[in-house]
């Protein structure tokens, strides 16, 4: 289906997608900068910059002290590592990966957390699978304002790894995954379904290499992150997405880069989802991996013929999981110190990757695009804590819960609603608050609760402002931006889990300090101590693939720079 087609689709309203992809499947023109041709971009999610120091140089006690990522340590001798490097803030998944493809803040994409508040947009028609509730809405009246589901929950099945698609095989997750009918809708549009490329306000890599003939791919955990082709959704010529919580299944022909097969299902003790155990969660990776292979040797992700894209990438959850993932009757994941030492399961999920990427590097060199292609190796966000002994789990003196209790929190945000999706709450809490509501009482109430809440630093007024805008409907006011943000105490996570040992959302140097390795066999090897964005990453793929920086509206809007030195040294070239 062309991508003109899904653009009347979602703004009328349309029955189940039927495909998995975005635009033409072959035909694009190739688009270089004359020495580089290809851009791939891996986001290993969790992964911090001291997770790479450690594996690249080994740590006294873990691996005999041996380098346990030697592949991407060998990067190193020809690439530029930036080891200050900051994820998006909150540093969540969507604006995490929004910050790498767009080049943008929350405040320029619109993308604050992939479940978030826009006061413009009503209800979906039906209740999503996390428990958004369905609701009216009126076309061309004043909206009521909604929270917004861009998680598993808009799949028709997020219990599939398909996602429900009609007709899909077991694997095959994609936008036909995606229900219609439990997307927010936009009054303004005849409360039309607002789908995940028309959900982000800006252009994206994708979109920009699209439209200047260049064919794209990306490769990532739910439908809804789909949003990568941009408004109108031209962006994508191949798009892939499997459902990472979704119930496990044996994945015949799969095998990790370890060897280690997935047909039979690998751990048995919760195959409810594949992000309750260390060993699933390399399987479902491995997945991805097998569909990144076939697009670096020219086919789509499930092998039907296309060509080698010129940006294209995935995101691997494996680190993730063994730093935050405590698996009942196996082990905990995560840390034994402050230093970051990792424990015996994070190792085995870092070793895992590492191996994942030798494959990709020697995929590359087998279809003669190594020395074209710019490899840029980072994360979405990082993991707080890295401190084990910092760990609270406090899901009952939470920011919402108490503003919930005092009436400020809307019905569909709040945790007090028993069947409701909950709280924009992590290791942050991002409040939106009712209607008129008196945002200084708000603070008040949280400041004088701040022990119980754990509370670092709160955000609202100007402070807040100055970087995501003032929330609110009418002129100059932003609908989805928040009216209060609350960064806890490190370590501090607004969740009673059992399972989890750590989480990511917040502002700390532990959930943004993340790694970003950019390596092409040419570079001379460098080391960058100055702060860095992952905002700048954008910018940089599109300037090294001969195009305009400015094209991504994000970058025109936040005057987000290239990588200085990766500019450089690709003007060496």
């Amino acid at each position: 289906m062309r991508i003109r087609a899904l653009a009347r689709l979602a703004l009328f309203g349309a029955p189940f997608l039927t495909t998995v992809f975005i635009g033409a499947a072959v035909g694009a023109q190739s688009i270089s900068s004359g020495s580089i041709r290809h851009v791939l971009l891996i986001s290993i999610d969790g992964m911090h910059a001291v997770d790479f120091l450690n594996c690249a140089q080994g740590v006294k006690g873990v691996n005999d002290g041996d380098s346990y990522c030697p592949n991407m340590a060998q990067l190193t001798q020809h690439a530029i590592n930036y080891v200050a490097t900051s994820s998006s803030k909150p540093s969540d998944s969507f604006p995490g990966l929004a910050a790498l493809v767009t080049g943008g803040s929350p405040k320029s994409t619109g993308l604050y957390y992939d479940v978030a508040y826009d006061r413009s947009l009503d209800a979906p028609l039906i209740t999503t699978g996390t428990g958004l509730a369905g609701g009216p809405c009126k076309p061309f009246a004043a909206p009521t304002g909604t929270t917004t589901d861009n998680d598993q929950g808009i799949d028709i099945d997020d219990t599939k790894l398909n996602g429900g698609a009609p007709g899909a095989p077991p694997t095959e997750g994609g936008i036909a995954s995606i229900d219609p009918r439990k997307l927010v809708r936009d009054p303004a549009q005849g409360c039309a379904p607002i789908y995940p490329w028309n959900f982000v306000r800006t252009n994206t890599i994708f979109s920009v290499v699209h439209a200047a003939g260049g064919y794209t791919a990306w490769i990532d955990k739910h439908p809804s992150y789909s949003f990568t082709a941009g408004p109108g959704g031209t962006g994508l010529n191949d798009y892939y997405s499997p459902e990472v919580d979704s119930t496990v299944i044996p994945l015949p022909g799969v095998s990790t880069a370890e060897g280690a097969a997935c047909d039979p299902i690998r751990d048995t003790t919760d195959t409810s989802s594949w992000t309750n155990s260390f060993a699933n969660i390399q399987c479902y990776d491995a997945l991805k991996v097998k569909a990144l292979l076939n697009e670096i040797a020219g086919r789509t992700h499930n092998g039907k013929p296309a060509t080698i894209p010129a940006v294209f990438g995935m995101n691997f959850q494996a680190v993730y999981f063994g730093e935050s993932l405590s698996e009942t009757g196996v082990a905990n994941g995560g840390y034994q110190n402050a230093a970051a030492t990792p424990s015996d399961e994070l190792l085995g999920e870092i070793k895992f990757v590492d191996a994942s990427i030798g494959e990709i590097v020697a995929a590359l060199k087998s279809s003669g695009i190594y020395n074209d292609t710019l490899l840029i190796i980072t994360a979405k966000h990082g993991d707080s804590p890295i401190d084990p002994s910092l760990y609270v789990a406090d899901g009952t003196n939470t920011p919402a819960t108490l503003l919930a209790e005092a009436g400020y929190i809307p019905y569909s945000e709040s945790p007090l609603n028993p069947t409701g999706i909950g709280a924009t709450e992590d290791d942050v809490s991002v409040l939106w608050l009712n209607p008129g509501s008196n945002i200084p009482d708000a603070v008040q109430i949280l400041e004088s609760n701040g022990t119980a809440i754990g509370l670092g630093q709160i955000y609202y007024g100007p402070t807040l402002a100055l970087n995501y805008g003032a929330g609110g409907l009418g002129s100059g006011l932003d609908p989805r931006s928040p009216d209060i943000i609350v960064t806890p105490n490190i370590g501090v996570t607004y969740s009673s889990s059992t399972t989890m040992i750590g989480d990511h959302g917040g502002f700390a140097h532990d959930d943004t300090n993340v790694m970003l390795l950019v390596a092409n066999p040419s570079f001379a090897a460098q080391t960058v101590f100055s702060g860095t964005m992952t905002t700048q990453v954008a910018p940089t793929i599109v300037k090294a693939l001969g195009l305009d920086p400015g094209a991504l509206d994000a970058v025109r809007i936040e005057g987000t720079p290239v990588l200085a030195e990766v500019a450089a040294q690709l003007d060496r070239k």
